[in-house]
């Protein structure tokens, strides 16, 4: 096959869905060359997910979108591919792993995508056991995908990607679900596999801390938001309870867990994948089987795919379904007042996950859980969530969260209750667990660099 040194190239293109009037995308132009690293940057909502959905042939067709311009993918007119034509040399990590999944297994999984490239089947065993053990996944072979953590799904949405062996590999904020070390091992990994077979790198990101020098450029959408910083909040934990857990746990993995919350109070549930933060939360909010005492029971859930609340045909709906007297001024802070009249399923992922945080938060839920609320957060909308969960908390609000991203958890928590192999190890005032880089490390976890710069200003 030959190989086109500019893989990807957008002149003037534009693309808006079937019921908007205004353009989602405008007049966008650039090129990637063969075995780039690019990232795309850019405030949630403003298309960037949309533009990797043109480059793997998923947008206009699947969406009944309009586009305008002239997209070239290796060389070749984007509209003179047929239906999957491009896609055995185009592979996506989408932000969402459960929505790519179609099988059981991650072996069934891995095979459905060698069946789908005609992979011989003699050949199959051999490809998948090299796979899984590039992505560091050989034990999860036999796993159920459904009963595994959001940052082993995303690992395995990886791997899906890399046994095709594409020449471009597209990631949607592929470290989101992920902990600290683990994000750190994905960028080793993924360094030394583009190093080793030359495969071009574009992917969407909001925080760029955690890749170091990963990328050769960036391409900025509308303006990057300038953020002044997320300010450690001031604690406003109140005497009286709001949550109390009394030897929580199931039958397959959580082991015993009690903790109290207290009213004007914010938890942070931290430790690495797999280790039953989402579990914790399911178990409370009572979406799975388990044993113990939850009081009160009337608590709110925010879950890592927030669509799955929605039952409304209208964001601006959404947001106030439950009652809640503060839907418009939720609604603006949380940057949701240009899609108000769109549907919720229509908005991007970092939208629909604000449009559950809003109508949870206008819902004056005396306990509201949230699960990973910062992914596909730009900066802007980080801050305003960090100041309505400061505002609901000062009401009174008890917050449990479960975050990855720790420079989110320095500005916002009070306590930190960690979480390893399926039992809680115990529940810490925030400021020690930053000074105790042991404990982080036991949890595969990494100081803030909020935190380390406090300290340092004291030495």
């Amino acid at each position: 096959m030959t190989r086109v040194h500019e893989v990807i190239a957008f002149d003037s293109v534009g693309f808006r869905y079937p019921d908007d009037t205004a353009w989602l995308v405008e007049d966008l132009s650039f090129s990637i060359q063969a075995g780039e690293r690019v990232v795309m940057t850019g405030p949630s909502g403003c298309g960037k997910s949309t533009i990797l959905y043109l480059i793997n042939r998923l947008y206009p067709e699947n969406c009944d979108g309009e586009l305008k311009g002239h997209i070239t993918i290796f060389g070749r007119h984007a509209l003179e591919y047929a239906p999957g034509e491009v896609n055995h040399r185009v592979a996506t990590v989408f932000q969402d792993p459960d929505s790519q999944f179609c099988m059981r297994t991650v072996e069934e999984e891995l095979a459905f995508t060698l069946e789908n490239l005609r992979t011989p089947r003699s050949e199959m065993d051999g490809k998948i056991a090299d796979v899984l053990r590039l992505t560091e996944l050989t034990e999860f072979r036999d796993a159920v995908i459904q009963q595994l953590s959001g940052g082993e799904k995303q690992r395995i949405a990886l791997a899906c990607a890399l046994i095709m062996e594409p020449e471009i590999l597209l990631l949607d904020e592929p470290l989101s679900h992920l902990d600290p070390l683990s994000a750190r091992s994905f960028v080793c990994l993924l360094d030394r596999l583009q190093q080793e077979r030359g495969f071009t790198v574009v992917a969407i990101e909001h925080r760029l801390d955690l890749w170091g020098r990963f990328f050769n450029r960036e391409l900025e959408l509308q303006g990057q938001p300038q953020l002044s910083g997320i300010k450690k909040r001031t604690p406003s934990i109140r005497k009286e309870s709001a949550l109390r857990v009394e030897k929580l746990c199931t039958s397959t993995f959580l082991q015993q867990a009690s903790f109290t919350l207290q009213k004007g109070e914010v938890a942070v549930l931290a430790g690495q994948n797999g280790s039953g933060k989402s579990t914790m939360l399911k178990a409370l909010a009572g979406l799975v089987p388990a044993k113990g005492t939850v009081a009160p029971k009337t608590l709110g859930y925010v879950p890592q795919s927030p669509e799955f609340l929605f039952v409304s045909k209208t964001v601006e709906e959404e947001i106030a379904y439950g009652g809640g007297q503060k839907s418009r001024e939720i609604m603006e802070a949380m940057q949701l007042e240009q899609v108000a009249g769109s549907h919720p399923f229509a908005v991007s992922h970092g939208q629909k996950r604000r449009v559950a945080i809003a109508a949870m938060l206008n819902d004056g839920r005396d306990v509201i859980l949230m699960d990973e609320p910062t992914s596909g957060q730009d900066a802007v909308s980080l801050q305003e969530l960090s100041r309505l969960i400061d505002e609901r908390a000062r009401e009174g609000t008890a917050f449990l969260i479960v975050t990855h991203d720790m420079e989110f958890a320095y500005a916002i928590a009070d306590r930190i209750l960690l979480m390893k192999d399926g039992s809680l190890t115990g529940a810490f005032q925030a400021d020690d667990v930053w000074r105790e880089p042991k404990l982080l490390e036991a949890h595969r976890l990494l100081a803030p660099k909020g935190a380390m710069e406090y300290e340092a200003s004291f030495a």
